[in-house]
């Protein structure tokens, strides 16, 4: 870990555009390619750089803002790549920790009608350890949670739950995305429930797929699920729905954003370069949190986040399929 925390770049931010900390995992997918869901059968497999928080932090640095990732890989040469990733796409990686561990590791196959095999080897990713001196970073600031491995046990469990206390108490904006992976969940999907709530309740953005507004409210309604969820504590729910846009509700009003026609090719990341620059557009915001509840606002910034996701799903990989500025104003 580099212990130097002013190594977080504050120069030449305006007086108001919001630093975003992204938190939770960074690993490597290891993608079959040329068969198959049967990963016994696969040959060949590609290395990329995988996990949402990461995929959220590039997608907000692509765009020109302002990110920082905090979570922990492996003093191994996957290690030394996913960081190099990151360093890369210009997001700040002074925060993140190394660790004896090994990196974190999946394997992936799809068929071709979407069928998946999956295997998870957990490593480093569990071992980021708490630093009370990063929180001071986070007064009125962007922190991100993406939750997909963090639920998982190990000291990341306890240190997500202490950055959300800090962030809370530091007025920072919250955002959360519940990462709902059923590979990781089956048969447990209660206990991921009960986890995911107290973020919920401190979230003033929440960013859902529909199975995962559905799974986490219990409900078979968008209008319930969101009724529920708001009950719960979330202020701004956005429910991510493909090619039909997204689903937004405050607690004036619920309405819908279309997104644009296209020929989804691969939709991994679309989701979080969807959350991603809704995040670098809050961070411009002078006072980000005046927009929650501003539907004519909220819709100019969700159509546009609406175009990031739809961008990134027309071509293959996460990372590098992330819009820039000047892809997005192409469109």
């Amino acid at each position: 870990m580099v212990e130097d925390l002013n190594l977080i770049k504050l120069v030449g931010l305006s007086d108001y555009m919001k630093q975003v900390f992204c938190i939770g995992e960074l690993l490597i997918d290891f993608v079959a390619e040329n068969q198959g869901s049967d990963l016994s059968k696969a040959k060949e497999f590609t290395k990329k750089a995988g996990g949402a928080p990461a995929n959220v932090a590039c997608a907000v640095a692509k765009l020109g803002g302002h990110s920082n990732f905090i979570g922990c890989v492996g003093e191994d040469a996957f290690g030394d790549f996913l960081l190099g990733v990151l360093d890369d796409h210009q997001v700040n990686t002074a925060l993140a920790q190394r660790s004896e561990q090994f990196t974190t590791l999946a394997f992936v196959s799809l068929s071709e009608d979407g069928e998946r095999d999956f295997v998870f080897s957990r490593g480093a990713d569990k071992e980021l350890s708490y630093n009370e001196r990063i929180s001071a970073h986070f007064e009125q600031q962007i922190v991100h949670f993406g939750a997909a491995t963090s639920f998982l046990g190990g000291p990341l469990e306890k240190t997500y739950a202490q950055y959300l206390e800090d962030a809370n108490k530091a007025e920072a904006l919250i955002s959360f995305d519940p990462n709902y992976r059923p590979d990781l969940w089956r048969g447990k999907e209660a206990i991921f429930v009960q986890k995911c709530l107290p973020y919920v309740a401190m979230a003033d953005i929440c960013k859902f797929s529909l199975e995962e507004a559905y799974l986490l409210s219990g409900e078979s309604s968008l209008e319930k699920a969101v009724t529920y969820l708001h009950e719960q504590g979330a202020k701004l729910i956005t429910i991510t729905l493909g090619s039909e846009g997204t689903f937004v509700s405050t607690a004036q009003e619920q309405f819908q954003v279309p997104s644009i026609p296209i020929q989804a090719v691969d939709t991994t990341g679309a989701g979080d370069a969807f959350i991603g620059c809704l995040l670098y557009q809050f961070a411009n915001e002078q006072v980000p949190r005046a927009v929650l509840n501003d539907k004519n606002k909220l819709t100019v910034l969700i159509s546009m986040a609406n175009k990031a996701g739809a961008v990134t799903a027309q071509n293959f990989g996460a990372i590098s399929s992330l819009p820039t500025k000047e892809d997005l104003a192409s469109l």
